[in-house]
Formats: C-alpha cells, sequence, structure tokens
C-alpha cells in the first residue's frame, strides 16, 4: 500500500507540473511581444478556424473542382463528422474550463465551457491530413499546415485554450484522419 500512495504522490507532481508548464505557457504567448504584431492575423484565424475556411474550400471544390474533388470533400465531411464527435466527447469527459471564459461580446454566444481539447486544432489538423494526403503537392501540403498551425496557435495566443488543448487536439485531429481516410477511401472508390 505504501509504494501505491508513494507512485500517487509522484503522479500528481508530475500532473501538477504539466498543469503548471500549460498555464506558464499560456501566458508566455498571450503576452509574447512578436507575437502582439501577428495580432490581426490570429484573429482573423480564429474565426476563419470557426468553419468558415473549411466550408469555403469545400464549396469551390464542389463548384469549380473536378469530380475526385468532389469525392474528397465528402472524404473530408466525413471525416469532420467523426472528428467533431470525437473531440465533443472528450470535451464532456475531462470538462476542463477554459483559461478566460470570455462573458460578453458575439464570441462568447459561440464557445463552450469547456476547453479539452481544443475543436479548432483538432477539425484543422484532420482536414489537413485529409488534403496533405489527396493532394501530393508540396505547396498545397506545406500551406495546409502552416494555416492548420496558426488557427491552433491562434486559440492559444486568443487564451481561449491551453497549450496542451491545442496540441492534444491536433494530435487527435491527426490520428482521427490518419485512421479514417483509409476506410472511406476503400467505399468511395
Amino acid at each position: 500500500m505504501h509504494i501505491f500512495t508513494r507512485l500517487l504522490n509522484r503522479a500528481d507532481l508530475v500532473i501538477e507540473a504539466i498543469l503548471q508548464w500549460d498555464r506558464e505557457t499560456l501566458q508566455t504567448i498571450s503576452e509574447h511581444p512578436h507575437l502582439n504584431r501577428l495580432s490581426r492575423i490570429f484573429v482573423i484565424a480564429t474565426y476563419m478556424g470557426d468553419g468558415y475556411l473549411w466550408g469555403g474550400l469545400a464549396l469551390g471544390l464542389i463548384l469549380f473542382g473536378r469530380p475526385i474533388d468532389r469525392t474528397y470533400v465528402l472524404m473530408g465531411v466525413g471525416v469532420l463528422i467523426v472528428t467533431i464527435t470525437v473531440f465533443r466527447l472528450f470535451k464532456l469527459l475531462f470538462a476542463r474550463p477554459r483559461p478566460i471564459l470570455v462573458v460578453s461580446g458575439l464570441r462568447s454566444r459561440f464557445l463552450d465551457s469547456y476547453s479539452f481539447p481544443s475543436g479548432h486544432a483538432t477539425t484543422s489538423f484532420a482536414l489537413a491530413w485529409v488534403i496533405f494526403s489527396c493532394y501530393p503537392n508540396i505547396f498545397a501540403q506545406l500551406a495546409i499546415y502552416l494555416i492548420a498551425i496558426t488557427i491552433s496557435l491562434s486559440r492559444v495566443y486568443m487564451q481561449e485554450h491551453y497549450p496542451l488543448d491545442v496540441i492534444c487536439g491536433a494530435l487527435l485531429g491527426s490520428f482521427t484522419a490518419i485512421y479514417l481516410l483509409p476506410l472511406f477511401e476503400r467505399f468511395l472508390f
């Protein structure tokens, strides 16, 4: 029993150290003078990450793309539905409060009160993987991951998520897409 208690105490210390790093890194990123110069970009990225960017891209591919592009959009929508379901379940399971819950303004109406994992990071990285896999152009691949990183970083910069929310969301979205994409390809091709 003594060993079990010691292990629990060590685990508590490790978890507290990780959470302390998370809080300190949030402050460092949100107050960093070099990042303050990019504040407009981060505000735009956060709003675009609400779905406008991905919806616009999908609409453009549906209207102006090739038949294969429409299939890719369908695969992306499938990945997105599962990804949103998974991150919503995780939010309910962990119920981690946001760093700063905005209590006024239009944006606060769209925020749920849970932080972990970041939905923006989860969906951005899931869709980035779909685009990366479907469009083997190095410039498109680099651009889409730069966009996903910017959207994710904007969530920390605007203090709507802790860094670990974003990191875990990016991993969750990536792994979900990596797992699902081959399944959808089997059914659609």
